[in-house]
């Protein structure tokens, strides 16, 4: 179990908390990115398949 004296010393984490904090922090822009890629290619496929297929 892990204890820290106070909340600078957990986000200190024992003088590594720069490489831990970035690492998630580029974590999350990593997968805030793949979130808006997909968003993009999911709308342009619906849009081409409305192309593809008018309905009247």
């Amino acid at each position: 179990m892990m204890v820290w004296d106070s909340w600078s010393a957990f986000w200190a984490m024992g003088g590594r908390g720069f490489f831990v904090w970035g690492s998630y922090g580029v974590l999350a822009l990593c997968v805030i990115a793949e979130l808006v890629v997909l968003s993009r290619a999911r709308k342009r496929a619906l849009l081409a398949i409305a192309e593809d297929n008018p309905t009247e």
